[in-house]
């Protein structure tokens, strides 16, 4: 399950912490007020040209959810989560149980017996749908709080990487093309996710979690290619159909 309003509240984060960070560290010494105000405009130096620089590409959100911290806290949400599955399971699996004998018996009840099984089906299906939209938003919230801490200790860390390695350009590519202005890039050749999430590792002291049971993955998928990615959230029941 992907959340587009994670990767848009990433896109955010990362802008204006990598905005601020790069105008500080760029920002050039101030002349004193006594040789701006005596040396005229027109004899002053000219500006020598910015000189051509490399460009780089990162995938933020790899790199904040494949760093160690990053899949130790989306393992511990999803274990956290995992009674709130099992209940949602029961639920829609009682549901389902319902509408099967709906289906079945529909024609051997009579009206009022008809009727109240209808009404316990929607009933339960409210209850349901509710409960599965609460337990969205709660995961979804909690995926935004880890992405966020991590997000603030990592931006310094690429403003800094890509300063010592002479990068004049950074552009992410979490989001697919056309949300992104980046229509190819070949990782193979800018892309520095892996080297900053291993200094990353480093610099967070968090070691490797122990991997995930099959099927239970914590990492958010998110292909590097322009075919889409989002940060998944641990799995719930998808919300059954109303009965007709």
């Amino acid at each position: 399950m992907k959340s587009k309003f994670l990767r848009v509240l990433l896109a955010v984060a990362a802008t204006l912490t990598f905005s601020a960070l790069a105008q500080t560290g760029s920002a050039a010494t101030p002349s004193s007020p006594a040789a701006s105000s005596s040396t005229p405009a027109s004899s002053a130096p000219a500006t020598p040209p910015p000189s051509t620089g490399k460009v780089g590409t990162i995938n933020i959100q790899d790199a904040i959810f494949g760093s160690n911290e990053g899949q130790r806290d989306m393992q511990t949400l999803q274990k956290k989560f995992e009674p709130k599955q099992a209940e949602l399971k029961t639920q829609n699996d009682e549901l389902e149980g319902l509408k099967k004998q709906l289906s079945t018996q529909q024609d051997k009840l009579n009206d009022e017996a008809l009727a109240n099984l209808k009404k316990q089906i929607e009933g339960k299906q409210k209850t349901f749908d509710r409960s599965v939209q609460d337990a969205q938003e709660e995961v979804g919230n909690q995926q935004q709080d880890i992405a966020s801490r991590i997000l603030s200790k990592l931006a310094p860390l690429v403003v800094k990487y890509a300063q010592d390695n002479g990068y004049t350009l950074i552009v992410d590519t979490s989001k697919p093309w056309p949300q992104s202005p980046v229509l190819w890039w070949n990782p193979d050749a800018v892309d520095i996710t892996k080297n900053v999430v291993e200094a990353y590792n480093v610099q967070s002291g968090v070691a490797a979690p122990a991997p995930s049971a099959p099927g239970a993955s914590a990492k958010p998928a998110a292909p590097r290619s322009p075919a889409g990615t989002g940060a998944a959230k641990p799995a719930v029941p998808k919300p059954s159909d109303s009965p007709k």
